[in-house]
C-alpha cells in the first residue's frame, strides 16, 4: 500500500499507511476508491501525535483528500441531509472555532465539536431548498414553496453562493433570507456518524472524548503531547491512555519548518539540560539574526486587540488589561468597538436549555474570541464578531465582565439578565490560547520566569516548559519575547475595519421575545 504521490516523511507515510488499513477494515478502501457498508458493533480509535512542526496538519489533510475522494461524503456543521443506507460520511473536529478556522484556511472543511453534537432543525420548507443545494434534491419550484417573496433569481444566487462556500446558512442568506426563519431550533444528535477526525486532541476532556465515541466508530485524534492537558486530569492527554499500538508518533520535522525559528525555540525547549536563563539566552540570540523572533522591551497594545498577550498568572492577566483600556482612553463605564474579548460560558437556567444550544451553535463556547462591535438594537445585547467563525457577525445578550487589579467583583459595563458571559480578551492565559493561532504573538516571560522559580512540574516535565512550548507555538511569522513589564501606547485608535461585515444568516438576535435570541 502506498501513500498519494507526495512529500512525505518516512513516519507519515507509515502513519497513513496504517490509517489505511484501519480505514479499509471499516469499509473504506482508499487505495482502490471503493465502498462498504458500515459494520455495525466494529470501532476503531487512533491518534496520531506529534510535536508542532511534524506535519500532524499535513497528514490530516491528505487523509481528508483521499477519503473525499473514495467517495466519503464530509459532514459540515451548518447542515446535513437525510441519512442513507449506502453513504459513508467523515467530520473533522476541532474544540473551538479559531482552531477549526486554521485547518479551513488550508483547505479543510473543520467544524467545532459543539456543531456535531448538536444539528440545526429545518423547517421543512426551507429544507427542500438545502437538500436542493447538497445535491440531494431536485430545484424546488418557486410557487410549491410557501416562502413569501422567493424568487428564482434569488435561488440563483444561493446557488452561485453555495458553489464558492459550501455553507448552506450563507447561501439561504445570499438569497435574502434570515436564519431565524429556517433553522427553528437545535437538537443533539441522534444517529451516529462514521470516521471523525479531531485536531488539537490534546484539549480534549474525558466527557468529550466520550461523546465523540459513541458518535464515531472509527475516530482519529491528532495532538501535540507536549502542550498542557485540560485542567483537571492530571496532566493526562485522552490519547495518553491508548494502547502502544493506537498510537502513530511523527518525530521527523520537515523541511519546510526547518528554516523556522519560532519552532526552533519550541524544540530546543525539549532538551532537559536547558534551564530558563539558557533558554532566555538562546531566545535573545535568535532575536539578533532573525526577524521573526522579537526581543521586546514592552508589550505592544496595538497588537492586543487583535492577538491576545499569553500569560500564566491571573493578575498578569487583570493588570495587562487595564493598561491596555487606559492606553486607548476607554471609559469604565462602557466598551469601545474593536476591544477583544474571551467567551466565559453561557449564563442560563436549565429550563432555557435550547437557548443555551442556539448560543452555543453561532460559536459562543467557552474560550471563543470575540470583537466587541458596539450596542445591539435592544437592552442587554451587543453586537459581536466571532473570531474564527464560518459567520462571524452575531447580535447576542451579553454579559460582559472587566476584572480590575486588587478587586474582587468585576465591573459589568454591559449586562443582560441572562445570556453569554465575557471577560476581556487583551491578554489570556496561555492554557486557554491552547488551540489558537495568531500571525504575531506576544509572550510575557516574568511570568514564565516566575513558573520556573515556583519548581513545579506537570507529567515530568517543568511546567515552564510547557507553558513557554504552547506559548511560542501559537505565533505563525513572528514571536515578542516581552522582557519588562511596561506597556507601549498605540499610535492609532481601535477600529472595526479589518473585520468581515457580512450579516449573520442565523440571528440569535433582537427577534421577538419568544425567538431564540431573546436573552435579555
Amino acid at each position: 500500500m502506498h501513500p498519494p504521490a507526495l512529500q512525505f516523511s518516512d513516519d507519515q507515510a507509515e502513519a497513513y499507511d496504517c490509517l489505511a488499513t484501519a480505514f479499509r477494515g471499516a469499509g473504506i478502501d482508499l487505495v482502490e476508491g471503493e465502498l462498504s457498508p458500515i459494520s455495525e458493533g466494529r470501532a476503531t480509535v487512533m491518534a496520531v501525535i506529534g510535536k508542532a512542526g511534524s506535519g500532524k496538519t499535513m497528514l490530516l489533510a491528505e487523509l481528508y483528500r483521499g477519503l473525499r475522494s473514495a467517495g466519503v461524503e464530509v459532514i459540515s456543521g451548518d447542515y446535513e441531509g437525510r441519512k442513507r443506507k449506502d453513504r459513508r460520511t467523515l467530520a473533522i473536529l476541532a474544540p473551538t472555532n479559531k482552531a477549526a478556522s486554521v485547518l479551513r484556511l488550508r483547505g479543510v472543511p473543520a467544524t467545532t465539536i459543539h456543531r456535531i453534537l448538536y444539528t440545526p432543525v429545518y423547517d421543512p420548507e426551507y429544507e427542500k431548498i438545502a437538500e436542493w443545494l447538497a445535491g440531494t434534491g431536485t430545484r424546488p419550484v418557486i410557487d410549491s414553496l410557501a416562502i413569501a417573496g422567493l424568487t428564482d433569481l434569488a435561488l440563483d444566487r444561493a446557488q452561485a453562493f453555495y458553489q464558492q462556500v459550501a455553507s448552506i446558512p450563507g447561501a439561504l442568506a445570499a438569497a435574502g433570507l434570515k436564519g431565524s426563519d429556517f433553522i427553528k431550533g437545535w437538537k443533539r444528535r441522534e444517529e451516529p456518524l462514521d470516521v471523525g477526525f479531531v485536531d488539537e486532541s490534546s484539549m480534549l476532556d474525558e466527557r468529550q472524548f466520550d461523546d465523540l465515541r459513541e458518535i464515531f466508530p472509527t475516530l482519529v485524534l491528532f495532538g501535540d503531547p507536549a502542550q498542557l492537558a485540560p485542567v483537571g486530569q492530571s496532566g493526562q492527554m485522552v490519547f495518553d491512555r491508548l494502547a502502544e499500538g493506537q498510537k502513530l508518533i511523527l518525530h521527523r520535522i520537515h523541511r519546510q519548518t526547518l528554516d523556522n525559528p519560532i519552532l526552533d525555540l519550541a524544540h530546543a525547549l525539549g532538551d532537559e539540560r536547558l534551564d530558563f536563563e539558557d533558554f532566555e539566552a538562546l531566545v535573545q540570540e535568535t532575536a539578533r539574526r532573525d526577524g521573526r523572533v522579537v526581543w521586546a522591551e514592552r508589550v505592544e497594545a496595538q497588537l492586543m486587540a487583535r492577538s491576545p498577550v499569553l500569560v500564566w498568572r491571573n493578575a498578569t492577566r487583570v493588570r495587562l488589561i487595564q493598561a491596555f483600556r487606559n492606553a486607548y482612553g476607554a471609559p469604565e463605564d462602557r466598551l469601545l468597538p474593536g476591544e477583544p474579548l474571551i467567551c466565559d460560558g453561557i449564563e442560563l437556567p436549565l429550563k432555557h436549555r435550547k437557548k443555551r444550544i442556539d448560543l452555543e451553535a453561532r460559536g459562543l463556547i467557552k474560550g471563543a474570541q470575540v470583537i466587541y462591535l458596539g450596542e445591539g438594537n435592544r437592552e442587554g445585547f451587543a453586537r459581536l464578531h466571532v473570531v474564527g467563525a464560518e459567520e462571524p457577525q452575531v447580535s447576542a445578550a451579553s454579559i460582559i465582565k472587566i476584572e480590575k487589579p486588587d478587586e474582587e467583583e468585576p465591573f459589568i459595563p454591559h449586562a443582560a439578565r441572562m445570556g453569554a458571559a465575557f471577560l476581556h480578551g487583551a491578554a489570556v492565559t496561555i492554557h486557554k490560547a491552547q488551540g489558537s493561532q495568531w500571525d504575531e504573538v506576544q509572550v510575557f516571560a516574568p511570568d514564565l520566569y516566575a513558573a520556573a522559580q515556583s519548581g513545579r512540574s506537570e507529567a515530568g516535565v517543568p511546567l515552564w516548559k510547557r507553558l513557554a512550548y504552547v506559548a511560542i507555538t501559537r505565533a505563525q511569522t513572528r514571536l515578542f519575547w516581552v522582557v519588562r513589564n511596561r506597556l507601549a501606547r498605540p499610535t492609532a485608535p481601535l477600529t472595526v475595519d479589518d473585520l468581515r461585515r457580512e450579516p449573520a444568516p442565523l440571528s440569535l438576535t433582537e427577534a421577538s421575545p419568544s425567538g431564540a435570541g431573546a436573552l435579555g
